[in-house]
């Protein structure tokens, strides 16, 4: 059965989970940071995600992401970098005292350390939002009970040079399928919020940590 995680006692549970490891985030820099908002969509719980620009350069166009972005040097931390890319890229204006915590760092392939934020956002209509159209495609939102279910979950095993590298996870089955680094973090995410449901199938190598 799905916790309720948008209760009050459902925050408070995760806020003191991730105190600590929040304190000890936001004093030390990072090259970028993401903001995971966990909404409700009709009364739904959901975590919201942007499809990022296909007019942007990189080899990230395209993908399905969180909103957010580089580090600017006027951020006082990550969690203000987060805020304020998801204002510039959806228009959503998120006050510091929706966030709940700190997540654990993640490390792309050229060990850029990115670190997600999790936020209570309320209640959206992800077709109400007016995202700049410079860096975001499209928004929308996968339920925790779709993102929960064992038949949307999967995993791609990554090889180098012919040999097993690591793995990460995927979740499949919505507009658009979740991978790399935001799978990553969704997976963080949920472990966070339904441990008792969320049980990852998981063989072998993580991600490496960095």
């Amino acid at each position: 059965m799905l916790p309720d995680c948008l209760s009050a006692e459902g925050e408070q549970r995760c806020r003191r989970l991730l105190a600590g490891a929040t304190a000890r985030l936001r004093a030390r820099p990072a090259a970028a940071a993401v903001l995971v908002p966990l909404c409700s969509v009709r009364g739904v719980p959901a975590l919201l995600y942007t499809l990022r620009s296909s007019r942007l350069a990189g080899r990230h166009k395209g993908d399905v992401s969180f909103p957010g972005g580089k580090c600017d040097p006027a951020d006082r931390d990550v969690v203000h970098t987060a805020l304020r890319e998801t204002q510039e890229e959806l228009g959503m204006a998120v006050p510091e005292e929706q966030v709940w915590g700190v997540l654990r760092p993640v490390h792309d392939r050229e060990k850029v350390t990115v670190v997600p934020v999790l936020a209570g956002v309320g209640p959206v209509d992800p077709q109400s939002l007016r995202p700049n159209p410079e860096e975001v495609d499209e928004v929308f939102a996968l339920p925790l009970a779709h993102l929960l279910q064992e038949q949307n979950q999967g995993y791609t095993h990554f090889c180098r040079g012919g040999h097993f590298q690591y793995t990460l996870p995927v979740f499949l089955h919505g507009p658009h399928r979740v991978w790399g680094l935001t799978a990553v973090i969704t997976e963080f995410t949920l472990k966070l919020l339904a441990p008792g449901v969320y049980q990852p199938r998981l063989a072998g190598p993580e991600l490496p940590r960095g």
